[in-house]
């Protein structure tokens, strides 16, 4: 496309090349291809199982770790779909004067007000209802709804329609309630801690919340820190608008806002990418804003995330000491034939073998091109029909297969095969990963080369009651880690507690133990 000079200074303020530009334009003509799958990986092949006594002797070897880490959480994206159901009632009590109450399932805004008084959140609203001269009894048993959803939802009053989860009070304790980034604080104080007592979060959040996550802190962490006797070192990035994509009509034609200025949109939680490349911490634990529990429920998330950190160091040590003595020409054909085993038998890596190639250093290449890559750990749970990815063996253009984390947006569904292998999944990506991003003579990677930029996707959207399509970068735990190192290993279903909707609070897994 012709770019104007206002255009070039406007590419140029965010960091986004006319080469880069280019390529999303041809992306959105070409589209991306569809992933190939070979099989879904299961227990034995591809997933791995840690039984009792593997478990301890790995949590072990993550307590003998001494060096520096980081809780990675993503934390940027606003609240709006969590209260869909209850916007809908806030509107249909506009226009037709009463909410019916017509859908009365577990996500709707019928059991929402049943079971009100079951959200940490309750007593704060009733709070709030106080101050304008109401009372949430009273306006429950005169039906008026009205005033309970725009005193919670409302960007005047409490504004939980619009504020990100991390602030959102999610767990009632007695007289006190916890926030989700209270209890990530308390995670990180169990699992996440240095011998010095530091405990590092990094949190990505959206320029327009940055403020407020940092004042709940200035509240909150120095309870914490009493309560756990460690120090938190937080941190906070915001999505870097070199990652914003191109948007364009239906036609591929890039799309301008009222001031002729190009139209570009966030490119997704893979975008990410960039602020998990700026974390100098070699270990990183990730895991999303929204999955947390109060504490009678913490012990075995806090006891897995241990089991496959101390997975992931046990691994790194095994690759990195092979590569460091493969490339000193000090790897037995013995010692090979050892670690050959436990890659391909425990772990599902399938290391290049010497007599592919015509001399030892050719292979030795080999080796270290395969091995010395970024490494991750993923928890898996069982497939219980929560939508999303799941692990997989992926074939790639060369015939050679992966572990990869799926989603359905990178299969054709038009592929009766495909889809079948997809749907058959027997676990489901929770998004519980530990990472090791330093290579086996302690240089940090360049977290990019190891992205496939062929696994993005394009989705429909609108604005101003438009269609316009929109340019979503490889997830971070889908393409964004393609070609990493990874392990699948099946982690308990308690592990996984995801809030998507404000009712998915009211589960027992939310609730409090006195009300469970």
């Amino acid at each position: 496309m012709q770019l104007s000079t206002n255009d070039l200074e406007q590419l140029e303020q965010l960091g986004i090349t006319p080469e880069l530009l280019e390529q999303q334009l041809s992306n959105y003509t070409n589209g991306f291809p569809f992933i190939r799958l070979s099989a879904h990986a299961t227990v034995g092949n591809g997933i791995i199982t840690i039984d009792s006594r593997t478990k301890g002797i790995l949590i072990e070897q993550y307590k003998k770790y001494d060096g520096k880490r980081v809780k990675f959480i993503p934390a940027s994206g606003a609240a709006t779909r969590m209260f869909k159901n209850l916007f809908e009632c806030l509107e249909e009590i506009k226009q037709k004067g009463k909410a019916l109450f017509d859908d009365r399932s577990s996500n709707s805004s019928y059991i929402f007000f049943e079971k009100i008084h079951s959200f940490a959140f309750s007593k704060v609203l009733n709070a709030w209802l106080t101050a304008k001269g109401a009372n949430l009894e009273t306006l429950l048993k005169e039906k008026q709804f009205k005033i309970v959803l725009e005193t919670l939802l409302n960007s005047e009053f409490m504004d939980y329609g619009n504020l990100p989860k991390g602030l959102l009070l999610f767990h009632s304790y007695g007289d006190s309630s916890r926030t989700a980034l209270e209890e990530h604080l308390v995670e990180g104080a169990l699992y996440a801690c240095e011998p010095n007592g530091n405990v590092r979060i990094h949190l990505t959040v959206s320029s327009e919340h940055l403020d407020s996550f940092k004042l709940l802190l200035e509240k909150v962490a120095m309870v914490y820190q009493k309560k756990f006797a460690v120090t938190f070192l937080v941190s906070f990035s915001l999505q870097k608008r070199s990652t914003d994509t191109i948007a364009v009509d239906v036609s591929n034609h890039p799309l301008r806002d009222s001031n002729g200025k190009l139209l570009f949109r966030p490119g997704g939680h893979g975008a990410l990418l960039q602020n998990l490349n700026d974390q100098l911490e070699p270990l990183i634990f990730i895991k999303n804003i929204d999955n947390v529990v109060p504490d009678y429920l913490k012990a075995e998330t806090v006891e897995y995330k241990m089991v496959i950190a101390g997975l992931l160091l046990t691994v790194k040590e095994l690759m990195h000491s092979t590569l460091q003595k493969a490339v000193c020409n000090d790897l037995s054909e013995s010692e090979f034939l050892r670690v050959k085993q436990i890659m391909l038998q425990q772990y599902f890596i399938k290391v290049p073998e010497p007599d592919a190639y015509e001399t030892t250093q050719q292979w030795t290449t080999a080796l270290v091109d395969y091995l010395n890559k970024p490494i991750r750990v993923c928890g898996m749970v069982r497939n219980e029909g929560e939508p999303g990815g799941g692990p997989f063996w992926v074939e790639d253009r060369r015939g050679e297969l992966s572990l990869q984390i799926v989603e359905s947006s990178q299969i054709n569904m038009n592929d009766s095969t495909q889809k079948e292998m997809f749907n058959k999944s027997t676990h489901f990506n929770p998004v519980d990963l530990v990472c090791w991003t330093y290579d086996y003579k302690n240089h940090k990677f360049d977290l990019d080369k190891y992205s496939d930029s062929s696994t993005g996707f394009i989705a429909q959207k609108s604005k101003d009651g438009k269609i316009l399509k929109a340019q979503e970068l490889p997830g971070l735990w889908n393409g964004a880690m393609a070609k990493w190192i990874t392990l699948f290993v099946e982690v308990p279903l308690i592990t996984f507690n995801p809030v998507k909707t404000v009712n998915d609070l009211l589960r027992k897994e939310h609730q409090s133990l006195s009300n469970p």
